[in-house]
Order: structure tokens, then sequence, then C-alpha cells
């Protein structure tokens, strides 16, 4: 009978761990839609951590899940951060009037010779000159196929959920670095 008061204790303390880890450290999200590939694909699952940006800043290139609205979250990388001015030409990211790499995206670079993201300047897709304040600019791994801020807008850092720490299925896909 002793055993069975251990047990359940255990069993107890693992549920209380359980829900204090899902509700305020990690989240675990689906991967929906072809918009971050190669990175991410369709029906990936992720663990996302809640916390990071308490702690740190948000950092260029962070793979994040953000609420798009009240009912949608979408996973994106983040491409410009407040006071940057961000632009494409000739396919490369500017930042501020420097290049800069996005190494990330050469699994997934046809060779049909079109462009993969078209040239495009902060102002002319948003009407600003640069990412406001508590806002960022993201967009998806995938750029012929991805609903990003080129469409959308500004993020609010308020609607970031976390940062994609994790790629946790299929097993053969696992993955830690973004």
């Amino acid at each position: 009978m002793k055993k069975f008061g251990t047990t359940v204790k255990v069993v107890l303390l693992s549920l209380l761990l359980a829900f204090i880890f899902k509700t305020f450290l990690f989240a675990s999200y689906i991967v929906d839609g072809e918009s971050m590939e190669p990175t991410l694909y369709d029906g990936n699952l992720l663990m996302v951590n809640k916390l990071v940006y308490d702690w740190q800043d948000f950092n260029r290139t962070d793979v994040i899940v953000f609420h798009a609205n009240k009912e949608d979250d979408y996973v994106k990388r983040i491409i410009g951060l407040p006071g940057d001015h961000i632009a494409f030409e000739d396919d490369v990211l500017q930042v501020d009037g420097r290049a800069v790499p996005e190494p990330y995206l050469d699994p997934l670079r046809p060779e049909d010779g079109n462009m993969f993201t078209d040239d495009f300047t902060l102002e002319g897709v948003t009407g600003e000159h640069e990412v406001p304040d508590g806002y960022i600019f993201v967009m998806g791994d995938n750029r012929r196929d991805s609903l990003d801020s080129r469409s959308f807008g500004f993020v609010s850092i308020d609607h970031v959920v976390g940062k994609v720490d994790v790629r946790y299925w299929p097993v053969s896909q696992l993955a830690l670095r973004f």
C-alpha cells in the first residue's frame, strides 16, 4: 500500500511539472504549410521556448512562432529588427545598406534563372522607412511561397509566442538549430 501512495505522488508531481512546463515555459506547435521549407516542413512538430525573450533580445534569423490573428499562429524567420532598413536587391538581403548572408536558404534556391526573393524595399512594402519600435519584420524561408511581412506588414513583439528551439517530429528530422 505504501508503494501505491508513492507512485500516486510521483504521478501527480509529474503531471504538475508537465503542466507548468507546457503553460509557462514551452509550447508545442505543428507546422502548417510550406512557407518555411527547407528549414521546416508541413507536419513537423516543434518545441517553442516561451521565456527566451524575457532573458534576451530578439535576433535576426531567429525562427519564431507568433499570433497572426485570433485563430492562427505562424512560424517565420526574423529578418528585420526595430530600427532596421530592409531591402532585397538581386536576391540579397540588405540591412542598413549591408549585405546579410542567408545560408539557410541555399538548399531551396532553385537554379531556374529566376530570383528566389523578388527585389523590394521596406518603404515599398510597408510604407515605412524602417522597422518601428516594438515590431519585427518576418519572412518564410520558402520566399516564393510564403505569406509573411511582405503581405501583412510588421509583427508586434507582443504577439510573439516564442523561439523555435527543437523540431522533434518526425524523429528522423530532429533538429536543435535553425
